[in-house]
């Protein structure tokens, strides 16, 4: 039986959808409440939802000075997170689930752009949904800040450059790269003038071109991987967790990191 229990989608900017995870959730029948936050669509009361899928944006967690609605935003999340509403944050989402539970978030000494290596730590292969991801594996990386993580998280997966790549915290997850974005989806970020800027400014001339290449070598593997750890994500945690969350019962649980 589908469920008829909407997942609330927050999204930061039009360009950046959650792709490969909208994906399944469509692929299951799955109802999707989506909230543009960018363009000033208010935010509803997070009880009665399944679970949370905040995405990515070129903003900070840190400005809302030009992004009033961050507070709120940071607010609801820990709301719902705090209760055990099953959460899941990729990039700027995973960034605003650190800043919610009290984590610093901050710019990092450089840029981390362009497909790279992540590693699991040896916590992924008891997490119900990292147990499904290989050892290393490639992901598309676009982001400046980094952060520090919740007091009660568990770190699952680094890579060379940021210390912290995903984690969890009760029924919460934050990922810091992208598997979800197919190749056509990153040639639209491109035809944003400040996200090719920025691009061209971390990675040098021919930025474009080389980052393409790297997606179109890495894509399939990665979307196939993204489709697998959201699945597991919504069988696992949302199935198990998500009605009694949705009222406001639940809760973190004792995860230690």
């Amino acid at each position: 039986m589908v469920s008829t229990v909407p997942i609330l989608v927050l999204q930061h900017i039009a360009c950046e959808p959650p792709a490969a995870y909208e994906d399944e959730l469509r692929a299951r029948g799955l109802p999707i409440d989506r909230v543009q936050l960018d363009e000033g669509q208010e935010l509803p009361s997070w009880r009665g939802y399944a679970g949370i899928v905040a995405m990515g944006g070129p903003m900070g967690t840190y400005e809302e000075a030009g992004h009033p609605w961050l507070a709120d935003e940071k607010r609801l999340i820990a709301e719902a997170v705090l209760a055990g509403m099953p959460y899941w944050g990729v990039c700027l989402g995973a960034q605003l689930l650190a800043a919610s539970l009290g984590a610093e978030v901050a710019r990092g000494p450089r840029p981390e752009v362009g497909v790279a290596s992540v590693q699991l730590t040896a916590a992924a292969a008891a997490d119900p949904v990292f147990c499904a991801a290989p050892a290393t594996f490639e992901a598309l990386h676009w982001h400046g800040d980094t952060f520090t993580l919740p007091d009660g998280a568990v770190r699952l997966a680094r890579s060379a450059q940021y210390e912290q790549q995903a984690f969890a915290i009760g029924h919460a997850y934050g990922l810091q790269f992208h598997l979800e974005v197919p190749v056509a989806l990153a040639r639209e970020w491109l035809a944003v003038p400040s996200y090719a800027d920025s691009l061209e400014h971390a990675m040098g001339a021919d930025a474009s071109a080389r980052l393409l290449a790297q997606l179109e070598r890495a894509s399939c593997d990665a979307i196939a991987l993204a489709r697998r750890l959201f699945a597991r994500w919504l069988d696992e945690v949302v199935g198990p967790h998500g009605s009694g969350a949705s009222s406001g019962t639940g809760g973190i649980s004792g995860r230690a990191a």
